[in-house]
C-alpha cells in the first residue's frame, strides 16, 4: 500500500492530542499537500492548512458549522446553541448583535477600565512577594469585563467567576480532572449567567452587552431562551478573561527580546506597539485549530469532500507557513511594520470577515487589550523576572508558560520606564 494511503487509514485522536500545535502541518509536510485525510476518533476527517485553505474553509457555501464541534467543545468551551454552531441569515443576525458592542466608543470604555485596573493592581502587587502573571491578568480581565458588560461581581465573587471562565478555556483538549472540571464549570456558569439575563429583562434597559443579550430577538422575532441567552452572554465573558494568555506571551515576548521591551518603553509609538501585539498573536500558540462540515460535495485541489465530513483547519501552522512568512519560527514584529495582515494568513482567531463570516468578533478587543498591557509592563510598571520554568509544554492546549510567568519586586516603574528582568531565565521557546 502507498505510504499515504496508509497513513489516511490510522486514527490520529492520540498523535494530535500530543501534538495539538505540530501534527497537522507535520502532516501536511509528510504528504506535500494543504488537504489531506485522516481519522480523528475513528471518524474520516479532512484537515487543511495554508492561506487558500483558509479562504476554502470561511466560504460558507461549502462549509458550514452545525454539527461542527466536537462535543467536549460544546460541553465546556462554546456552549449549545451558541453563536458558533450557526450558518446562514441565523448566524449574520447573531454575529451582528456581537458586533454592535464592537463600536470605537464601547472599546475605548473597556480599554479605559482595563487601564485603571492596571495601574492598581501594581500598586497591589508591590505588598506581594511574587505574581503570577496568568492568574492575576486573568482575574483582572474578569473584573475589567464584567464591570463592561454590566454583570454585578462583588470583589469576594471574582476569583470564583474567574476559575469558572479558566476552567472552560483550559478544558475542550484536556483530559481527566481538567476536562471534568471544565464539564462542572460549564453548568455553573451557564446557570449564573442565565440569573444574570432573567434579572435584566427584570428591569429597565442600560445599554450593557448584558443588556443587549438579554433583549436579542432572534430571526423569529422571539427572545433567546435565557440558557441561549446566558451562551452568549458567556461568549463576551469568557474570550476576554482567555486575552490573559496572550498577555503571558507579551511579558514572555518582552524579556526573551529586551531591545523591544526598550524600544516600547522609550517610544510612545502606536505603530510599534501595533507591531510588537501582531506578532506575539502571530508566534505564539493560542486555539490550535478550528471544525467546520461540508456543506455539500465539493473538490479542492484534487481533493473529493464529501457533504458531511468535518473538517479542520490549522490555525497555528497557518500562522507559521514559510511560504506566508519569512522565518516565521523567528520572533520579528518589523515584519508589520507599514503592513496589515491578510484575513486569510493571518488567522489565531479565525479568518474571513469579521461581520459576515466565523472570525472571532472579539478580536479588535483582544488587541486593545493587549495593548494596554504591554504599555503597563514597559512604561509603568517595574519588576524582575526570577528563574523559573518557562517552558511552552507543546502537549497542553492552550499552552502556556509552565510557570504561568511569575515576576517579583514590582512596582510602579520611574518617569515612565519599565524595569528590566533581574537575572537570565531559560529563553521563551516556540512549540513545533
Amino acid at each position: 500500500m502507498h505510504l499515504t494511503g496508509l497513513m489516511d487509514r490510522l486514527d490520529d485522536t492520540l498523535p494530535l492530542a500530543a501534538r495539538p500545535y505540530g501534527l497537522l502541518p507535520a502532516r501536511a509536510r509528510q504528504r506535500d499537500r494543504d488537504v489531506f485525510d485522516t481519522r480523528l476518533l475513528l471518524q474520516k476527517t479532512t484537515c487543511m492548512t495554508g492561506a487558500d485553505a483558509a479562504r476554502v474553509f470561511y466560504d460558507p457555501d461549502r462549509l458550514v458549522r452545525a454539527g461542527a464541534a466536537p462535543s467536549r467543545l460544546r460541553l465546556t468551551l462554546f456552549g449549545e446553541a451558541g453563536v458558533q454552531s450557526l450558518d446562514g441569515e441565523r448566524h449574520r443576525a447573531r454575529k451582528a448583535m456581537f458586533m454592535s458592542l464592537m463600536t470605537q466608543d464601547a472599546r475605548d470604555d473597556l480599554r479605559d477600565v482595563t487601564a485603571r485596573l492596571w495601574r492598581g493592581r501594581i500598586e497591589g502587587w508591590r505588598e506581594k512577594r511574587q505574581v503570577v502573571l496568568l492568574d492575576e491578568v486573568s482575574e483582572m480581565l474578569c473584573e475589567a469585563v464584567c464591570a463592561w458588560s454590566g454583570v454585578p461581581v462583588t470583589a469576594r465573587q471574582l476569583p470564583e467567576v474567574t476559575r469558572l471562565l479558566t476552567a472552560l478555556i483550559e478544558a475542550p483538549a484536556a483530559v481527566g480532572p481538567r476536562y471534568l472540571r471544565g464539564r462542572a464549570a460549564r453548568r455553573l456558569a451557564d446557570r449564573w449567567a442565565a440569573e444574570h439575563v432573567t434579572r435584566s429583562r427584570a428591569r429597565p434597559d442600560h445599554g450593557t452587552a448584558l443588556d443587549t443579550m438579554a433583549r436579542y430577538q432572534d430571526t423569529d422575532g422571539r427572545l433567546l431562551p435565557p440558557r441561549v441567552a446566558a451562551v452568549e452572554l458567556l461568549n463576551v465573558l469568557r474570550p476576554t478573561v482567555a486575552v490573559a494568555r496572550f498577555v503571558v506571551f507579551a511579558a514572555l515576548a518582552l524579556h526573551g527580546n529586551p531591545q523591544w521591551r526598550n524600544r516600547l518603553a522609550a517610544e510612545d509609538d502606536p505603530e510599534l506597539l501595533e507591531a510588537f501585539v501582531q506578532e506575539v498573536r502571530r508566534f505564539y500558540p493560542f486555539f490550535p485549530l478550528v471544525a467546520a462540515r461540508a456543506a455539500r460535495d465539493f473538490e479542492w485541489r484534487g481533493h473529493r469532500i464529501p457533504k458531511g465530513r468535518r473538517v479542520l483547519l490549522d490555525l497555528h501552522g497557518t500562522d507559521h507557513d514559510p511560504r506566508l512568512w519569512e522565518r516565521p519560527e523567528q520572533f520579528r514584529p518589523e515584519r508589520f511594520l507599514g503592513t496589515d495582515p491578510d484575513a486569510y494568513s493571518m488567522i489565531p482567531q479565525g479568518g474571513g470577515d469579521h461581520y459576515e463570516g466565523h472570525r472571532c468578533a472579539g478580536e479588535w478587543i483582544t488587541k486593545d487589550l493587549m495593548k494596554v498591557s504591554v504599555t503597563a509592563l514597559t512604561r509603568w510598571t517595574s519588576y524582575s523576572v526570577p528563574a523559573q520554568d518557562l517552558r511552552i509544554d507543546p502537549r497542553r492546549a492552550p499552552a502556556m508558560p509552565n510557570s504561568g510567568f511569575v515576576i517579583t519586586q514590582v512596582g510602579p516603574a520611574q518617569a515612565g520606564m519599565g524595569g528590566g528582568p533581574a537575572q537570565p531565565v531559560e529563553s521563551a521557546r516556540s512549540v513545533d
